[in-house]
């Protein structure tokens, strides 16, 4: 019994220390399933004095008002015996007390940190671990105690803020609620008995304690109480009688105070037959046994959410990364297997394996063409231009047949429009192959890792595409001037020879240039340049692709790569300078993944020897 409660407790610090508790928290952690024993009382109900005859020690503040403003997770260690008993708290770790009076000095100085030196209360809780042969393993939480008012120098929400906090730990299905009532006042206006039913209403969590009872008015006692009659619990009532407040004045020790409570119960006729399930000492194994049952039945649940929480972790902890290699060998094979999982990426969107490659298809099919048939050629073709180029081209010698420099001046004049459209979609596709390298970047886990890495990736890259995007700009706009260099001589042989339209020279100069003969030559180019927009429309992204897209895929990083290897030492380090906050994020959850592994194995022990 106490290897298993000693476990919870080691686990429970652990969680602790790794802020692995969840007040805060919408998600079950590993501290909130793991049963604890929430102390909940009214104030100067004795909630400190049972606390303190548990644990056989002075230690805790007292005075009048709200003494107890801060949660505080007391764990108890038997040791062995003889040990020398002392005290721990979390946030003064390797620091032993053995002087319990220091303790209680601790207890306030830490609370008044937290809350200055006011009458506020804080749900911040204090940790306090103590070692002693003489207690049970066991793991208290010594609330607040609730009130009805507020007093002179607290907001008038102390009463709902301490309610609040009770109500925040008592409500966990683990929790296990040490209800304190005084015997000397009313059962039914018992602030811990009302705020557990309404938590509790089945009294299945519920641990019901009768302080004060030797300070009754006389003729009465508390034996319907105690016996389940007034009010019934689940478990059965235990009766307390604590140290009086002459008895604390004189450091009356708490084996004596002991000794006199036992004394109590076994000689007084009212509670004579309850002696043997009263007093602190039987309160202590109660409370010991009653929190070894529970974490039992708890073995299961405990189990399944680790098991969940460590695969977690471990998907968290795979998708940060691993942590930087020291050498430099190890550096730049890091480096090199990020790159290639980004080019890896970046190929994949290329591919269709992952979308976006499927805009530069829309490029060639839609933008492209739409470029092309909105090309205007009225200037070009207009009959003041096409009669202002046939006469300079003729000179001072009038074409014979066809005016075949005209022709040439006219096609040349309108195929140079096409490079518009030609740059426009070489421009078309690097914006997509650019918008192509952020998204790959962001979606390569790795590259989060190490901001400078993904800085210097990116811009590798589109340097790249920049360089290509130069390639590929000249050879789409040398297959434009190529149509425009070299005519396809057999369409102008296909066209009818009509020497009476036009053709005949013993016509007038004049009557060769008369608007039908100008608008046949102006239908003719058209007809040619058309036909070159239909070529080029299926050239030009052959080009492009050739040029960007496979060179993209080839090639991205090459550049880059080859920089790399000349890199020195110092600046492969400046490039696997991690965010901090992905360390810290990453030491974190590596530390919370080994306490739970320890904890899987620990309570998988005890599960297969129950």
């Amino acid at each position: 019994m106490e290897n298993l409660i000693s476990l919870v407790n080691k686990i429970q610090r652990a969680c602790t220390a790794l802020g692995d508790h969840g007040e805060a928290s919408a998600l079950p952690t590993l501290w909130d399933s793991l049963p604890a024993i929430a102390v909940v009382g009214g104030q100067s109900s004795g909630k400190s004095s049972v606390l303190e005859s548990i644990v056989g020690k002075d230690f805790l503040p007292r005075g009048s008002g709200i003494v107890t403003r801060r949660p505080l997770v007391l764990q108890l260690h038997k040791s062995d015996e003889g040990s020398r008993e002392y005290a721990e708290f979390l946030h003064l770790p390797r620091k032993r007390f053995t002087d319990f009076a220091a303790v209680r000095r601790e207890i306030q100085d830490e609370t008044d940190r937290e809350t200055g030196r006011t009458k506020q209360i804080s749900s911040v809780p204090i940790h306090l671990s103590i070692y002693s042969p003489n207690v049970v393993n066991l793991t208290l939480i010594d609330l607040p105690g609730l009130t009805k008012v507020a007093v002179e120098g607290q907001p008038d929400s102390i009463v709902q803020d301490i309610e609040n906090m009770v109500r925040s730990y008592i409500e966990k299905p683990n929790c296990i609620i040490l209800a304190i009532s005084p015997a000397n006042q009313d059962l039914a206006t018992s602030d811990a008995i009302k705020i557990s039913r309404e938590v509790d209403p089945t009294g299945e969590r519920t641990l019901g304690v009768l302080t004060k009872i030797d300070l009754m008015d006389k003729g009465t006692d508390a034996v319907d109480i105690l016996e389940g009659k007034a009010y019934r619990l689940k478990f059965p009532w235990v009766g307390v009688v604590n140290r009086s407040q002459a008895d604390i004045n004189k450091n009356v020790d708490m084996i004596a105070a002991r000794r006199r409570e036992r004394e109590y119960f076994a000689n007084s006729p009212e509670y004579k037959h309850l002696a043997h399930r009263m007093g602190s000492e039987h309160l202590a194994k109660v409370l010991s046994k009653h929190l070894e049952t529970v974490i039992k039945s708890r073995i299961p649940g405990i189990q399944s959410l680790i098991n969940k929480t460590i695969a977690e972790l471990e998907s968290e902890l795979s998708r940060l990364g691993k942590p930087i290699a020291a050498d430099a060998g190890g550096k730049l094979y890091t480096i090199m297997e990020i790159c290639r999982l980004f080019d890896q990426i970046y190929k994949e969107h290329l591919d269709g394996v992952r979308a976006g490659g499927e805009k530069i298809y829309n490029v060639f099919d839609t933008q492209l063409p739409a470029a092309l048939k909105r090309l205007q050629f009225d200037k070009q073709l207009s009959m003041e231009n096409i009669r202002k180029l046939i006469t300079e081209a003729d000179g001072y010698q009038p074409h014979l047949i066809a005016p075949e420099q005209g022709y040439r001046r006219l096609i040349e004049s309108s195929l140079v429009t096409i490079r518009g459209p030609a740059e426009a979609a070489v421009d078309a596709v690097h914006a997509i192959l650019k918008e192509l390298v952020h998204k790959s970047i962001n979606e390569t886990p790795e590259l989060k890792q190490y901001p400078a890495l993904r800085v210097e990736v990116g811009n590798a890259a589109i340097e790249s595409l920049d360089r290509m995007k130069e390639e590929s700009r000249k050879a789409t706009l040398k297959l434009v001037d190529m149509e425009s260099s070299y005519l396809t001589v057999d369409f102008f042989r296909k066209l009818p020879q009509d020497v009476d339209k036009g053709g005949n020279p013993t016509h007038s100069i004049f009557d060769r240039y008369n608007d039908s003969y100008l608008r046949r030559i102006g239908t003719t180019v058209l007809s040619y340049v058309n036909m070159v927009c239909a070529s080029l429309r299926n050239s030009i992204p052959k080009s492009v692709v050739y040029c960007q897209v496979r060179e993209a895929k080839r090639s991205l990083l090459d550049h880059f790569f080859t920089e790399l290897g000349k890199m020195e030492q110092k600046y492969l380090s400046s490039l696997l300078n991690e965010d901090p906050a992905i360390m810290e994020r990453r030491s974190g959850l590596a530390k919370r993944l080994e306490l739970y592994r320890s904890a899987q194995a620990e309570i998988d022990t005890v599960a297969w020897s129950k």
